[in-house]
């Protein structure tokens, strides 16, 4: 009975689910005819959208790329390229002691209590060791420091004083040079205005009247170098600003846990002689 009730079962399933089959192959072609009825009616919509947001987005793009082109070659070849050069420069310099300032940041509250519980623990030895295996500035015055601690506190302090203006120096590297381009910048671009305007002159000169047509070339390029350089002289200046504001965080970092290392190695000193 057994075997009998499984059979019927089965036949029951096997007679369902091909009843199921052939219900869903049926409604298929309708299903697909409906798909296709509505992506007929809403293709069309939807591709001129996808179609025109590129077409407006690349024709942005390529306009702004024309019209730079246009006032970089009217404003002079010559003088547009060496006012670029400078910012060429000064952006690589500006990445440059950016990236230097942001590896020399070093966490000094951590690198304080390590530094004194290594005096502790293994004395001056092991706190050096912990300086020279930290990055930055005030590690390696710390080391500076440290190094003379059988000379003296006085030693160690001046030490400390003496190898921070080093560490100020090495921060403050190639500064000079961005605030070079961002005065030569304008320079170049009034340079390039007084030229525009003597060949405006020339033209003036050459015709014996004075027209706009005339007059509106050299003016042209007058104004279109004088703007490159005054937008390259504002880019440098932010750039510049915010590296100053950069190795003024790290002086102060290096001036206060300086006078925490020394109170440390004072305390350390005196434990030691007890």
């Amino acid at each position: 009975m057994k075997k009998v009730f499984a059979t019927l079962t089965v036949l029951a399933m096997l007679t369902f689910g091909s009843a199921a089959v052939l219900a869903q192959e049926a409604a298929a072609p309708a299903e697909e005819a409906a798909v296709e009825n509505v992506d007929e009616v809403a293709a069309p919509a939807a591709v001129e959208e996808v179609a025109e947001a590129p077409a407006e987005e690349a024709g942005g793009l390529v306009a702004l790329h024309k019209t730079l082109k246009t006032k970089f070659i009217e404003g002079g070849a010559g003088f547009m390229a060496l006012t670029l050069v400078t910012l060429v420069f000064g952006l690589a310099l500006c990445i440059e002691r950016i990236i230097y300032l942001s590896l020399s940041k070093t966490n000094t509250k951590a690198l304080l209590a390590n530094v004194e519980a290594a005096l502790k623990e293994g004395g001056i030895e092991k706190a050096l060791e912990v300086c020279r295996n930290t990055r930055g500035p005030v590690a390696s015055i710390f080391y500076q420091g440290l190094s003379r601690y059988d000379e003296g506190i006085d030693v160690v302090e001046k030490t400390v004083a003496s190898y921070g203006g080093v560490q100020l120096g090495l921060l403050e590297k190639n500064l000079s040079w961005i605030t070079l381009f961002i005065a030569i910048a304008p320079s170049l671009g009034f340079l390039g205005t007084i030229i525009g305007m003597i060949e405006a002159f020339d033209k003036i000169q050459q015709v014996g009247d004075i027209s706009a047509t005339v007059v509106a070339g050299g003016i042209k390029v007058a104004l279109l170098t004088t703007l490159l350089g005054l937008i390259i002289a504002v880019v440098l200046q932010l750039f510049y600003n915010y590296i100053l504001s950069l190795v003024e965080g790290l002086v102060n970092e290096m001036e206060d846990s300086s006078i925490s290392l020394l109170d440390i190695v004072v305390e350390y000193d005196a434990a030691q002689k007890k």
